[in-house]
């Protein structure tokens, strides 16, 4: 299957960047290509454009994508280990961040990842498909508790307790194999008169599955802190994120860092040290437009949010 991704919010990206032809930009997950093309294209020869991906297969793509440009790193790793091979590599200060939280096209809609519960096929969800850990492991061998707590905590998913029982008494019969078997049980767990917003009741209980799997959230925090601190004076950090877990720990951190002194009102003077870093470029997010949304339907989650160092 082609990889194939289709990049969103991609005009208020490449804005809210305000790329320099000469500078470095970093695409934490690079994916497809479709930002960082777009980005190339305002990149003179003296520009660098790095990559990051935990999906070989997206490495592989943009590798063969961007073989003709001389200025073009990419590395087949997670966003987390970002500044730690970057630093290794030299580059302790870049001009750009962007960071597409989002699950890619190809790997929603080729039914051999596992990812989604509109197409058949063994349960996976990996973005690595080198690491061990996969869905049909978590679904078929954690204990009940975990599971409970996963799409409570992931998932935010109310019904999380007749799920997980029903989860329970299957692989008690028979181990779960597929996409469409969890996607049934999860069915099976809801009153029929029940209207379950956007991708149906299944969304929040794959949702859940897939970030244990990748591990989505762990880390991030840190993570974006120690992106910031990579940038430059001036230097943009767009995220994108598609589900509100993700969203409050972006929003929170750079909250914390474009805000100075947080010492209580009636203080004196400023005893905490807590200095601001930048600014927000957009107090509120930017989600995508009607039009957008209509080519698109992926893109109506879609939040992104971009601050710049100074």
């Amino acid at each position: 299957m082609e990889f194939i991704h289709v990049p969103v919010l991609l005009d208020e990206v490449i804005n809210g960047l305000n790329i320099n032809p000469c500078g470095t930009y970093v695409d934490c997950t690079i994916g497809g290509g479709g930002h960082s093309s777009e980005i190339l294209k305002r990149l003179s020869s003296r520009g660098t454009l790095i990559g990051f991906d935990r999906d070989i297969d997206a490495v592989k793509v943009c590798e063969e994508k961007f073989a003709d440009f001389e200025n073009v790193k990419i590395f087949h790793s997670n966003y987390n280990d970002a500044c730690e091979i970057l630093k290794a590599n030299n580059i302790n200060n870049v001009d750009g961040i962007l960071i597409d939280l989002g699950v890619s096209s190809y790997q929603l809609d080729n039914a051999e990842r596992g990812f989604s519960f509109m197409h058949n096929g063994r349960l996976d969800m990996r973005m690595d498909t080198s690491q061990k850990l996969d869905a049909y492991y978590v679904v078929n061998n954690y204990p009940k508790e975990r599971l409970l707590k996963i799409l409570y905590q992931y998932g935010e998913e109310e019904n999380a307790k007749k799920i997980v029982d029903n989860i329970c008494k299957m692989r008690n019969i028979k181990p779960i194999e597929t996409t469409f078997e969890l996607k049934e049980i999860i069915e099976n767990s809801f009153s029929k008169k029940i209207i379950y917003g956007k991708g149906g009741v299944s969304k929040k209980t794959f949702q859940a599955i897939r970030i244990e799997v990748n591990n989505e959230l762990n880390n991030l925090r840190e993570t974006l802190y120690n992106l910031i601190d990579l940038l430059k004076h001036g230097g943009r950090f767009a995220v994108i994120t598609f589900h509100s877990l993700e969203d409050r720990i972006v929003k929170n951190v750079f909250k914390d860092v474009s805000t100075g002194c947080i010492c209580p009102p009636k203080t004196p003077i400023c005893i905490c040290g807590h200095k601001e870093k930048a600014i927000l470029i957009n107090k509120k997010p930017i989600i995508a437009t009607q039009e957008e949304i209509r080519k698109n339907s992926r893109s109506s989650s879609a939040k992104l949010r971009i601050l710049e160092k100074i």
